[in-house]
């Protein structure tokens, strides 16, 4: 096993490099769970009872984890959009 030592400030530095890269990943990667909003504008609808329809007919998936917070599955909704996607002739 071979010992690196490095100087505080070079450690730090390369500690700040480490997290930058990380949260670069991180932001990269789009989050699952969307709020309505950006569902809407997946959609490409402007109207939050369009949004509830789809809901409430199970046509995209959803969570409720408190009573007025809903989230949308990213992917439900890409599914949705291919569904209805028309070949071309």
């Amino acid at each position: 096993m071979q010992v690196v030592c490095l100087q505080e400030e070079a450690f730090y530095a390369l500690f700040e490099k480490v997290i930058e890269h990380v949260e670069a990943k991180r932001r990269d990667k789009p989050d699952k769970w969307i709020d309505g909003e950006e569902a809407m504008h997946i959609l490409r609808i402007k109207s939050t009872t369009t949004l509830q329809k789809l809901r409430d007919e199970g046509k995209i998936r959803y969570t409720q984890p408190q009573k007025k917070i809903i989230l949308y599955d990213r992917d439900s909704l890409n599914d949705y959009l291919e569904r209805h996607a028309h070949e071309t002739f």
